[in-house]
């Protein structure tokens, strides 16, 4: 052993001490909170481009309905001009499908993705609380990626295989956000956390890079390709997720130790880096602001897949665009949906930490913004008839103000019991995302007799109502204070250290370029 040890420090000493110190600078000016930040942002990504890419790719898999009677067609029906020579035996805008499935199976697929996503929740903020972030999340991105491969061999076969395997990974991606939550409440002091979240719209930029890539490699290459670039992207991270994050700062083996002890300051998670702790389930259930969040963010999530679903739809069957125009449209909204985050974020942290307003305040502000702002612009969106470019920007707009609730009710999420933050989100996401099953269905069973201006009406109809009426539920019962129920009987210690952080009024400075990091003043 003490040859090893030796033989250890002689290779260190091989090492020039300036180039050693030029390499200790460069790790602690990269803060080990802005690579979690890039890792999760990425794997947010990449989990919604595998999750996302069959919305457009369908349309390019099944073989379009017959037209029939075109020369019937009314200002109800849809917006676009039909080539005169298109005969009855033809379809309108063809993307080149062979795929003989009914509109039925077709929302049977889309759905199943969310029938098991839903009840991994529960399961996955529990798994994460237990295995850590590290272990939950690799390994179910590992899953949905493995299964992308098998996708085009699934869908040749039968649309039973292609629901079987959607609907394995749906049950891996349920883990995806109790695991990435659970990670919040150790690592990102309280008054980074609106920022920090922006991360998780790497979900909306991946949605979008999604449709963006589908509408190419579809033109280009043929839809097989979508599934088989998708999986290759998930491979990738899984690699980098592997070898550059962990569970808690003090398993990191570059954190700096000012950035540690900054961390450790500012973070109200006493408690969180234990692996086993008794969750507080009954107490959770009878937890009215949880329930407040819950359906809050039902609403949310009915109208956001509203879009994200049948976008591609209505832009091909009502507007009339082709695949890689449907693409690009399909996708920009969500693109640009994680600067948006990061601008309402940022925004969100400044009103706070001015004392504007309170933070529960604060929160409802934001998802008001978000929920009732989008539910509008929904409304019009069935009504504007067909000015193309007056509907496209408010598809755009609306897409992008659902971002503001997570600045809003998504993370009161964290606020309400950061010791469980994992687990509370599982919790909540079993909740609101029924919406993801119900969702597509409804949508589907509208447009079953056709894709007409007048279907699309009834769907954002249906879509704005739900989400502006689910939100006076956190306006009345929602807030962002600490729950009793975030603390065990034991930890008596931890709760006075929680209380007296909130109670104090402090500022957080900067204390210079050199360390990167603040300190209490």
């Amino acid at each position: 052993m003490k040859m090893v040890e030796n033989q250890i420090y002689n290779s260190e000493m091989t090492i020039p001490a300036a180039n050693r110190h030029f390499l200790h600078r460069l790790r602690d000016k990269i803060p080990a909170r802005l690579v979690l930040y890039l890792l999760s942002w990425s794997g947010f990504m990449v989990s919604f481009i595998i999750r996302s890419d069959i919305n457009l790719t369908i349309l390019a898999m099944v073989k379009d309905r017959k037209v029939q009677a075109v020369q019937n067609k009314t200002e109800e029906s849809f917006c676009y001009t039909i080539d005169p020579n298109v005969t009855e035996s033809e379809t309108v805008l063809d993307y080149g499908g062979t795929l003989e499935w009914s509109s039925d199976a077709q929302s049977y697929i889309i759905a199943s993705f969310y029938w098991m996503y839903v009840c991994a929740h529960i399961v996955g903020g529990a798994v994460t609380q237990r295995f850590g972030t590290k272990r939950v999340f690799g390994f179910v991105q590992l899953t949905c990626a493995l299964c992308s491969f098998l996708l085009p061999v699934a869908a040749e076969t039968h649309f039973g295989c292609v629901i079987a395997i959607r609907s394995v990974q749906g049950f891996a991606s349920g883990f995806v956000w109790p695991a990435m939550y659970s990670i919040v409440g150790v690592w990102i002091p309280t008054q980074e956390r609106s920022r920090f979240l922006s991360s998780f719209q790497g979900s909306n930029f991946g949605t979008g890079i999604s449709y963006a890539l589908c509408g190419f490699l579809i033109a280009n290459f043929g839809w097989p390709a979508v599934f088989y670039t998708s999986g290759s992207i998930g491979l990738i991270w899984c690699l980098m997720w592997y070898f550059l994050v962990f569970d808690s700062p003090e398993k990191h083996p570059r954190i700096s130790r000012e950035e540690q002890d900054y961390i450790r300051k500012n973070t109200d998670s006493c408690y969180a880096s234990r692996k086993k702790q008794k969750v507080p389930w009954t107490s959770m259930l009878r937890s009215l602001p949880m329930w407040a969040i819950s359906i809050t963010c039902f609403g949310r999530v009915w109208i956001l897949y509203t879009f994200t679903i049948y976008g591609p739809q209505y832009l091909k069957h009502i507007l009339g665009f082709s695949v890689e125009q449907n693409g690009l449209l399909s996708g920009a909204p969500f693109i640009s949906c994680y600067f948006s985050t990061v601008l309402f974020g940022y925004l969100a942290d400044q009103i706070m930490n001015r004392k504007l307003l309170t933070k529960t305040t604060t929160r409802k502000l934001f998802t008001f913004i978000g929920q009732i702002g989008a539910g509008l612009l929904c409304i019009l969106m069935g009504y504007i008839g067909c000015n193309i470019a007056v509907i496209l920007c408010l598809y755009f707009l609306a897409i992008n103000l659902l971002s503001a609730q997570f600045s809003g009710a998504m993370a009161s999420i964290v606020d309400v019991a950061p010791n469980f933050s994992g687990v509370v989100v599982g919790y909540c996401q079993t909740v609101y995302m029924i919406a993801g099953v119900f969702s597509p269905l409804v949508a589907g069973y509208i447009t079953r007799n056709g894709h007409t201006i007048s279907a699309y009406q009834t769907t954002f109809n249906i879509a704005a109502a739900i989400g502006m009426s689910t939100y006076l539920m956190y306006q009345f019962f929602g807030t962002s204070e600490i729950q009793h129920w975030n603390y065990r009987n034991d930890e008596g210690a931890c709760k006075e250290n929680d209380v007296m952080l909130q109670g104090k009024k402090r500022a957080v400075r900067i204390v210079s370029k050199k360390d990167g990091v603040g300190e209490e003043v």
